[in-house]
């Protein structure tokens, strides 16, 4: 079952974590990583990932960036690091040389071309911080009503997810803009 696992995974173009690891990826517990992530395999011994992080998916970090090469022969190489309890959102690209601190949110699409403090948010291209993490939960927490709140039974982790539920959640993103789902 591993061997077909591993085989899937090569033909759908996903890394091999593992393998990285062993050519010196530095990574910490927890890793969440979703489809079409890169995890720079050329010079993943640049890279250092800490505890509890969430690649959302098509998150590209690179430590090396080619640009040069054409011109000037060489290849710029920078290490790169990511905090622990971060989460980084789909489409983004962390370039060489950027540190993310602890407790980071990056939103969707953005770049991060320079480094990025604990406690914060940033989002954008180039990504700039535009919250703290404290500020930015409030004001999320401050969204969330009776009726715009589901838990787990509301995701495909329930293999019960009915149409009804499926519904309720449409027409509370109609009346709210939004949800929030567990």
């Amino acid at each position: 079952m591993k061997y077909i696992k591993h085989l899937l995974n090569r033909i759908r173009g996903e890394q091999d974590i593992k393998m990285l690891v062993k050519r010196g990826l530095k990574l910490g517990d927890n890793l969440t990583r979703m489809s079409g992530c890169i995890i720079d395999p050329s010079h993943c011994w640049h890279i250092e990932i800490g505890n509890n992080v969430i690649l959302a998916p098509n998150v590209h970090i690179l430590a090396h960036d080619a640009s040069s090469k054409l011109f000037l022969n060489y290849t710029r190489v920078a290490n790169v690091k990511i905090g622990n309890q971060v989460f980084i959102g789909a489409g983004t690209i962390v370039l060489p040389g950027t540190i993310i601190g602890d407790n980071v949110i990056i939103g969707a699409g953005s770049i991060v071309s320079q480094s990025i403090p604990s406690n914060s948010v940033a989002v954008g291209s180039p990504a700039r911080v535009i919250s703290s993490l404290d500020d930015y939960l409030e004001k999320e927490k401050n969204k969330m009503y009776d009726k715009n709140v589901f838990d787990s039974e509301f995701t495909l982790r329930n293999s019960k997810l009915s149409a009804d539920k499926k519904n309720k959640m449409i027409e509370a993103c109609a009346k709210f803009g939004q949800v929030f789902v567990e």
